[in-house]
């Protein structure tokens, strides 16, 4: 028995398995990829569930502590009512004052401890489709605004440092010019999953557009920010054969997400100018080249 077009049924039998190897291949890789990923944002839930832990129980702490302040400020009040002492009821109110005191600090570590908990939802809500990239399965431009927006105030409200990082790929339109859009859409994959495996649970990866990246590190100063973005630009190059420009800075008081990220992304631009494949930092006044120190990269990657 022949196939249409004269092809022998053995051979076509052969054409047949080899079409089903690279398709099972494929739905394999697949999945182990899906499978990855799942267990990275396993990873980044439990790390939200325990700091959400750690926030209830710190506030749990203060509270009894303040109840029982409470108590026995109330109790005295009881006894001093039919006593009618000067004396003491001048110190009642020097006691009314301390009690006054932490219990402002108490309402701000509540107010502290609530927008830590809507940073740690929306933590949670980027694992949802509709803030995920498509093409990269990393966080998409909506998640990223609102990232920036929840960690802006929280700087702003409570000094807590962060830092971004813009990362581009290094002659990309090459790439699609010369070997097509569809192994194009394979390097941009295969550098947000680098990305995504390297940074912190709690650090958000987002693809800014076209071919650049936005990493957004919580609790990270400029110099950490700076180790992280030499450590990736080497490992991309080491592992996927390709070279990343890319621009840090930290955030500072007064900023809003345009500021923030334009000022990442003059300093890409002067690492591309400069003639790619290194890292620039803007320090809010300066812009210039990373130079980081092996032992310290070392350390820092550890």
């Amino acid at each position: 028995m022949d196939f249409p077009y004269h092809i022998p049924y053995p051979v076509a039998l052969a054409i047949i398995a080899v079409l089903g190897y690279f398709a099972g291949r494929r739905s394999r890789n697949h999945a182990i990829s899906e499978a990855d990923k799942a267990r990275r944002e396993l990873r980044r839930a439990k790390v939200v569930a325990r700091e959400l832990e750690q926030i209830a129980e710190g506030i749990r702490k203060h509270l009894a502590t303040h109840h029982l302040s409470v108590a026995r400020f109330k109790d005295r009040v009881s006894k001093l009512s039919s006593e009618e002492q000067e004396a003491a009821w001048q110190d009642l109110c020097v006691e009314a004052e301390q009690i006054l005191k932490p219990t402002l600090r108490l309402a701000e570590q509540i107010a502290l401890a609530y927008d830590e908990i809507r940073q740690q939802t929306g933590q949670l809500m980027t694992f949802s489709e509709v803030r995920t990239d498509p093409l990269t399965r990393v966080s998409n431009r909506r998640c990223l605004d609102e990232t920036l927006e929840s960690l802006l105030a929280m700087m702003e409200r409570y000094g807590e440092p962060f830092s971004v990082a813009i990362i581009d790929i290094d002659h990309f339109k090459q790439v699609n010019d010369k070997r097509g859009h569809l192994q194009g859409d394979r390097m941009l994959q295969a550098v947000a999953r680098l990305l995504d495996e390297t940074v912190r649970d709690t650090d958000i990866v987002a693809r800014y557009g076209g071919e650049e990246f936005v990493v957004v590190m919580p609790h990270t100063s400029l110099e950490n920010a700076c180790h992280f973005g030499e450590r990736v630009r080497r490992l991309i190059e080491k592992e996927i054969a390709l070279t990343i420009s890319g621009g840090v800075t930290a955030a500072f008081d007064g900023d809003n997400a345009q500021s923030l990220l334009s000022r990442a992304d003059t300093a890409l631009y002067s690492a591309k100018s400069a003639g790619r494949n290194r890292i620039y930092r803007h320090t809010g006044v300066d812009i210039e080249p990373i130079v980081v120190d092996e032992a310290e990269l070392a350390a820092a990657a550890n």
